[in-house]
């Protein structure tokens, strides 16, 4: 029986034809797009440091955990081991759940929720069964994390019904833009590999990482003035483009002001 820790040991190979460009590198393409992460985490610590001064612990341990997930899914791929499947799945569990536990409107919490603790525990909870569960079939996992984003399109969809900030609205539309691609590059590696192989390009899942990224770029600032709106009422979110409005392509971010006292 092959260890955890071996190289194929995984239940899911990618599309990606395996050592084709190293004799160490399982995956090569779909192990060096994980550098996305790399530079999602920081930018987004940078970017968003006006917000990070007033509520630094919610977006240091996701930009953290973000950082994690680029590290496991560069594991796994490179290595293809179940270990490394696992790690991989597990660690965007993690990241959604603290996300989630940090920055879920309190609005919406369950009736028998009465504070932010008690939906700490809930969802501390939760991701621990599921953590548990994970090890009974890890494969099924992806499945279930990419069915998350359903909830999360639901909530941003709230979200804007109250919001008249038409920048909001733009980066929202960007944010599905992005997430529809990466999906879709997600689920055609997955189902068509037959077809990409017999064009000579098996190399959707290394989009899925770029594309992912790119989404949650916009994803996070989004939900980042949501929650300033709710935790942060003395500030009034704005949100700004870097590196300026001019520019063709452009990276979102939270700028935050003061509102004027009223006399």
């Amino acid at each position: 029986m092959p260890s955890v820790f071996s190289y194929q040991s995984a239940e899911v190979d990618w599309c990606e034809g395996n050592f084709e460009r190293s004799a160490l590198i399982a995956e090569y393409y779909n192990t060096i797009s994980n550098v996305s992460f790399f530079v999602l985490s920081p930018a987004l610590l940078y970017l968003n440091r006006q917000y990070r001064q007033q509520r630094p612990v919610p977006l240091y341990f996701v930009s953290g955990l973000l950082f994690g997930v680029g590290v496991f899914s560069m594991y796994f791929h490179m290595t293809l081991s179940y270990v490394g499947q696992l790690l991989d799945e597990l660690s965007i569990l993690w990241a959604l759940a603290v996300a989630y536990s940090f920055w879920y409107p309190h609005v919406y919490f369950p009736r028998f929720i009465k504070s932010r603790k008690h939906f700490f525990c809930l969802t501390g909870a939760i991701t621990v069964i599921s953590t548990l569960m994970s090890f009974v079939k890890p494969a099924f996992n992806a499945y279930v994390l990419n069915c998350i984003a359903f909830h999360l399109l639901y909530l941003t969809w709230r979200e804007l019904k109250k919001c008249s900030d038409r920048r909001v609205h733009q980066m929202a539309a960007a944010m599905v833009l992005w997430w529809v691609l990466a999906i879709s590059s997600w689920i055609s590696d997955r189902w068509l590999c037959g077809f990409w192989q017999a064009v000579n390009f098996p190399y959707l899942h290394s989009f899925w990482h770029v594309l992912i990224a790119m989404s949650l770029l916009y994803c996070c600032p989004l939900v980042i003035y949501f929650d300033v709106t709710y935790e942060l009422p003395s500030f009034k979110p704005k949100m700004e483009y870097w590196p300026s409005d001019s520019w063709p392509v452009v990276v979102p971010y939270v700028a935050l002001e003061e509102r004027h006292k009223q006399c």
